[in-house]
C-alpha cells in the first residue's frame, strides 16, 4: 500500500517544485454525507451578503469488542455563503440528505453574558442533493 501511495505521489509531483500537487488541494478539505437536523437558518449581512447556517448529522456503525452493533451520530455545524446559500434556502429542509465539500473554520465570539465562546464550523463550498424529492424539484 505504501509503495502504491508513493508511486501515485511521484506521478503527481510538480516538475518545478518536486512537491506533490495533490497535497495543496487537501490541506483543509472536508467531505461529509448526512442528514439535516433542522431547516437551515438564512441570514443576510449588513453588506447584503446572504448566508445559511445549518447542522448535519453523520452516522457511523461498527461492532464493538463484544461483537455488538454500535451506532454513533456526529453533529456538524455548517455555513454556506452566496450562491450555495441560495441553493440551501431553496431546496433544503429538516431531514434532507446531502453530500458537502468544504473546509474547517474555527471562530470565536462573545456571548450575551460577555464570555468568550469558540465554534468549529464547516464552510460549504460544494453541495450535492441526495434526496429524490429535492432532485425532482431541481429538475422542474
Amino acid at each position: 500500500m505504501k509503495i502504491e501511495i508513493n508511486n501515485l505521489l511521484n506521478r503527481l509531483r510538480s516538475a518545478d517544485t518536486k512537491q506533490p500537487l495533490i497535497m495543496y488541494a487537501l490541506k483543509n478539505k472536508v467531505q461529509l454525507i448526512g442528514y439535516l437536523g433542522q431547516t437551515p437558518e438564512i441570514k443576510t449581512t449588513d453588506s447584503d451578503r446572504k448566508y445559511a447556517k445549518f447542522s448535519l448529522a453523520t452516522n457511523e456503525e461498527y461492532k464493538n469488542s463484544k461483537g455488538e452493533k454500535v451506532s454513533e451520530t456526529q453533529w456538524h455545524h455548517l455555513v454556506a455563503w452566496g450562491k450555495v446559500a441560495e441553493l440551501v434556502e431553496k431546496y433544503l429542509h429538516k431531514g434532507s440528505e446531502i453530500a458537502i465539500e468544504g473546509k474547517l473554520m474555527y471562530n470565536e465570539f462573545t456571548d450575551a453574558s460577555g464570555a468568550k465562546r469558540y465554534i468549529t464550523e464547516i464552510q460549504v463550498n460544494e453541495l450535492l442533493l441526495l434526496d429524490k424529492k429535492a432532485e425532482k424539484e431541481l429538475m422542474k
